[in-house]
């Protein structure tokens, strides 16, 4: 009876060292390997875009999502409309004003388990001197060493002042934009 139990003992000590081998925190952005996109319409015809720069900061565990947080910083000058003359006008005063305004900047203040890799991230997103509060349905999944987190968000740009004077028509241009992010992460240390 004592050498199973002690068996048991060993199998279950074995077993907590495997889980706890296999705990991951995930600790940095690999910016060049991720996506920020947008969705938008254009005389009702969709249209997409993206941002080719942003700085973020991660902290991830995924068996303690709650303490976990993300902050991203985004140059709002790298943004790719697909056109030349379209990535001039909205750098401009009408729209950005990436002079007055270079960046955009989301901080998560919660992070909330669904269950089933899927959280809720909410947290205030600032654009063009406007914050208001934001909240993103992501999911997680573990690639190699890596975690890929990807989710998609509706914000409204008039609420943030994109697209003012002749661009505030949403017969043109809609109101509603989707953000949507692909964002592959490396464990930390």
């Amino acid at each position: 009876m004592q050498i199973t139990f002690r068996r048991a003992l060993v199998g279950a000590a074995a077993l907590l060292s495997l889980v706890a081998a296999q705990a991951v925190e995930y600790k940095q952005i690999l910016s060049d390997k991720s996506t920020l996109g947008f969705v938008y319409k254009q005389m009702n015809v969709p249209m997409e875009g993206s941002f080719k720069r942003f700085k973020s900061q991660l902290v991830f565990d995924p068996a303690k999502p709650a303490a976990g947080s993300a902050q991203f910083e985004i140059d709002v000058a790298s943004i790719d409309t697909g056109s030349p003359e379209g990535n001039e006008e909205v750098a401009g005063k009408l729209w950005f004003n990436t002079k007055a305004f270079p960046t955009a900047k989301f901080v998560s203040s919660a992070i909330k388990p669904l269950g089933n890799n899927r959280f809720e991230v909410s947290g205030k997103m600032s654009i063009k001197g406007r914050t208001l509060d934001v909240t993103t349905p992501a999911t997680y999944r573990q690639d190699g060493a890596n975690g890929v987190f990807e989710g998609t968000f509706v914000l409204k740009r008039a609420d943030y002042g994109i697209g003012e004077g002749v661009w505030a028509d949403f017969g043109t241009v809609a109101n509603e934009v989707q953000i949507k992010f692909r964002l592959l992460a490396a464990a930390g240390k």
